[in-house]
């Protein structure tokens, strides 16, 4: 075992939920309570001092307009009248001082009764004594206070003296830390009631996230990506609005880009979210692709909150079987063949020793027609082995179902080198002949005629038989995707075909008149050397 640390991303993943939420929070808590403190302490600094402000404005109008203070004024200070008056309300209102003077600034109160008659000390109180009221921050005969100055008129409102009105600032900054408290005590309080919201935050995080903590998520997510995208199977998945939420790596492959790329995809995964049952095992066209699809509703709580398909590409599974098919029936026609030429040479080797030489010559030249109208015909006209195979083996197939199937001699198909253009043709071909032979399954004797022609780059097939045909309204709906006379699930084969060339860039019609014909018309790219035939 391994005696080195952990590296410091690991130690951060082992974090656990409680403690990153706890923390998180906390910080935001934090910086968010201590702005809060600052704004609110300066605030209410502010409000306090702007109260005290007002008591001592509202203590000095009220003793400006007393008529002791206006009769007080008209006399001389040593007559004693406003000084007890001013020293109560001082008393009584818990103020520094409570002084009273004449236009002069000679105070008629003080709570020094030795300084009475003396000029008022500072330049603060020259505004009240120009008729303003004023507050400021000084130092006279006592401590230094918050001072108050508002004017004294008489009874024909002529200015006759001032108030000034005194607050120890000691006091003033104890009622500024008594409101502190009261804002520490409210911070104390939201720390207590944020960290039982902590608490629950998460307590519910974990319940939601099914107690998993942080690190654990993570591998489960890193996990769940790998896991997807090493699938070779196509996941695709959607949410409750029918938004993809999922698209892997396989998938993108399969359906290429473009929304028409998995319309078919999105469709079963709609259906699925709007019914809640799963869709199995069901075959779908995408590209030119035969996809074979599982859909199944995503539930929680008993809600359907989404759907997932998984998707396997059966085109290049189906693609290979028809390629080795086409070798199986060419390797088929070939082992035939032979057989059937040893036993034609023991025949020819009989009639030599018979000496039966007017039989032989009529057998041999049998022999040569028959292989010239069958196999030799068709290796003369088709190049392409894997084509050749596949109509060798559909010959023998028609044959065994007790019908004819005929390449025209004007048939011509060049090899070509293109695999994708070579398995479209015997897709179309397969499909075209297996419907003919169904179609002509309730007739005797029935035929198939099959016309290839190369020219200029492009091979033009005709596939006619003279089965029951197709009703007019059908024409057009055969080429669509479910569309079947044969039962349920079927439908896909001349769809696929469809797709397929149409994504080579080729086409194919139908023309049929019931119970007389039925005729397909198949056109594609074929890139062969020959550019002419």
């Amino acid at each position: 075992m391994s005696d080195s640390p952990l590296p410091a991303a690991t130690a951060q993943r082992r974090m656990k939920l409680s403690t990153l939420v706890t923390l998180m929070v906390c910080c935001v808590m934090g910086a968010v309570l201590i702005l809060a403190y600052a704004l609110w302490l300066g605030q209410i600094s502010n409000v306090t001092r702007n109260g005290v402000k007002d008591t001592a404005l509202a203590v000095a109008r009220t003793l400006a307009d007393s008529p002791d203070v206006k009769r007080g004024l008209t006399q001389s200070p040593q007559d004693n009248i406003i000084a007890p008056l001013a020293n109560r309300v001082a008393e009584r209102n818990h103020l520094l001082f409570a002084v009273v003077t004449d236009m002069q600034g000679i105070r008629y109160s003080h709570p020094d009764n030795a300084i009475i008659g003396q000029t008022f000390i500072g330049d603060d109180i020259h505004p009240a004594l120009a008729g303003k009221e004023n507050v400021s921050i000084n130092h006279g005969v006592l401590a230094q206070a918050l001072r108050v100055f508002t004017p004294v008129y008489d009874d024909s409102h002529r200015q006759i003296g001032v108030v000034a009105v005194g607050i120890s600032l000691s006091k003033v900054d104890e009622q500024v830390s008594r409101s502190h408290w009261g804002v520490l005590w409210s911070v104390l309080f939201s720390i207590i009631v944020g960290s039982a919201g902590i608490y629950c935050l998460v307590r519910v995080l974990k319940r939601v996230l099914l107690g998993l903590e942080p690190w654990e998520i993570t591998n489960l997510y890193q996990q769940r990506q790998a896991m997807l995208q090493s699938l070779k199977e196509g996941v695709m998945a959607v949410d409750a609005q029918g938004r993809v939420t999922v698209v892997n790596h396989a998938a993108r492959k399969m359906l290429l880009s473009g929304e028409s790329g998995h319309a078919p995809l999105l469709e079963n995964l709609r259906e699925v979210l709007a019914s809640g049952q799963p869709l199995q095992d069901r075959a779908l066209g995408c590209n030119g692709r035969l996809l074979l699809s599982n859909t199944v509703p995503i539930r929680s709580q008993g809600r359907v909150t989404g759907a997932i398909s998984t998707f396997r590409d059966k085109t290049e599974v189906s693609q290979l079987m028809q390629r080795l098919d086409g070798m199986v029936n060419y390797v088929d026609a070939l082992r035939t063949t032979s057989h059937e030429f040893m036993n034609k040479l023991h025949v020819i080797l009989g009639l030599l020793s018979m000496k039966s030489y007017d039989k032989l010559e009529e057998y041999v030249l049998h022999t040569a027609h028959t292989y010239q109208m069958d196999i030799g015909a068709i290796q003369h006209r088709v190049k392409s082995p894997v084509v050749a195979g596949f109509l060798l083996g559909k010959i023998n197939r028609a044959k065994e179902r007790g019908f004819s199937l005929t390449l025209v001699d004007e048939s011509l198909v060049p090899d070509n080198p293109n695999e994708k253009q070579v398995t479209v043709l015997v897709t179309v071909l397969g499909n075209l002949i297996e419907n003919a032979l169904d179609a002509m399954q309730s007739q005797p004797d029935g035929e198939i005629s099959l016309l290839l022609h190369y020219q200029n780059g492009w091979l033009t097939c005709e596939v006619s038989d003279d089965g029951a045909g197709i009703p007019e309204a059908n024409l057009e709906a055969i080429f669509a995707k479910g569309f079947s006379t044969k039962g349920e699930n079927r439908g896909v084969g001349l769809f696929l075909a469809s797709q397929q060339l149409d994504e080579l860039g080729g086409s194919i019609t139908v023309e049929s008149e019931p119970g007389v014909f039925t005729q397909f018309f198949v056109s594609l790219p074929w890139d062969s050397e020959r550019k002419s035939a």
